[in-house]
């Protein structure tokens, strides 16, 4: 706190739980405001924000009226992971064997350690990790992450394999656009152990889901689903490694929906495929 401050302080007569603290004039303080001031001008300017059917029914007349000349342009994501990053990778090769319409536009690691960074980096992506300390506020880094993401123009949020709930500020930006992968056949076998659960329960059959993150965990609207059956002998590490296969081959037909526009959420959160 300066001297001109000081003096303004005095000659305004705060009583004494009025006056600012040093702390409030810190480099700190300085940084949040304009920290601040950024989301809320990124706000300002922001447009009206889409939810999934009005992106969904603008690709799927692109998709319409496509021709060889003007193809449809690959639809836009981003991607959240945490770990090794192998549905990642899955994405990533699909976009280039053709079979997949996109574009990963970032990928968002929520540790530095993850090893999906390097498959984004040996494929040319853009890439931001999350420190812990920002995770202290859940909140807060899932501001950071919404304006990271629609900064880089992406159409959908792609979560693969990362392991932290997202929360209002994402949601709201990306309104029935963040997917998820879960690996289990919701809504059996919700949270973040699906295989080891389904394993320990010893069902027949389990499987793969796909479907929208909501402000409920693991009970967004269905897009797809695919069963594994459990054979007898099965380890549970047999099991993760079925699982995974399919994952690896639904995640990218299911981006590819999106990417032709053929998904729609009905007001009672069924989804038609069309």
């Amino acid at each position: 706190m300066d001297n001109e401050t000081k003096r303004l302080i005095e000659e305004a007569n705060l009583s004494p739980e009025a006056v600012p603290s040093d702390l409030f004039f810190g480099n700190g303080a300085e940084r949040e405001l304009d920290g601040a001031i950024r989301r809320a001008a990124a706000c300002a300017e922001a447009p009206a924000r889409e939810d999934i059917n009005a992106i969904e029914a603008r690709r799927a007349d692109l998709r319409a009226a496509a021709t060889p000349q003007n193809p449809v342009p690959p639809v836009k994501i981003a991607v959240l992971i945490s770990g090794s990053g192998t549905n990642l990778q899955a994405l990533i090769d699909r976009i280039a064997d053709g079979s997949l319409n996109a574009k990963i536009v970032l990928v968002v690691a929520s540790r530095p350690s993850a090893k999906g960074l390097k498959r984004a980096e040996a494929a040319g992506i853009q890439t931001i990790t999350l420190s812990k300390e920002i995770y202290a506020d859940p909140l807060t880094a899932d501001e950071v992450i919404a304006t990271e993401v629609y900064r880089a123009g992406a159409e959908f949020v792609v979560m693969a394999g990362y392991m932290r709930r997202v929360h209002a500020p994402l949601l709201a930006a990306f309104p029935n656009r963040v997917i998820n992968l879960h690996p289990a056949l919701l809504p059996s076998f919700q949270g973040a152990h699906g295989i080891g659960d389904a394993f320990a329960r010893g069902v027949k059959v389990t499987g793969v889901t796909v479907h929208i993150a909501n402000e409920v965990y693991d009970q967004g609207p269905i897009l797809a689903q695919e069963p594994v059956r459990v054979e007898e002998g099965w380890t549970v590490d047999d099991l993760e490694a079925a699982i995974h296969a399919v994952e690896h081959r639904l995640y990218p037909q299911v981006v590819q929906l999106l990417a032709e526009g053929r998904i729609h959420v009905n007001d009672d959160l069924t989804v038609r495929v069309g």
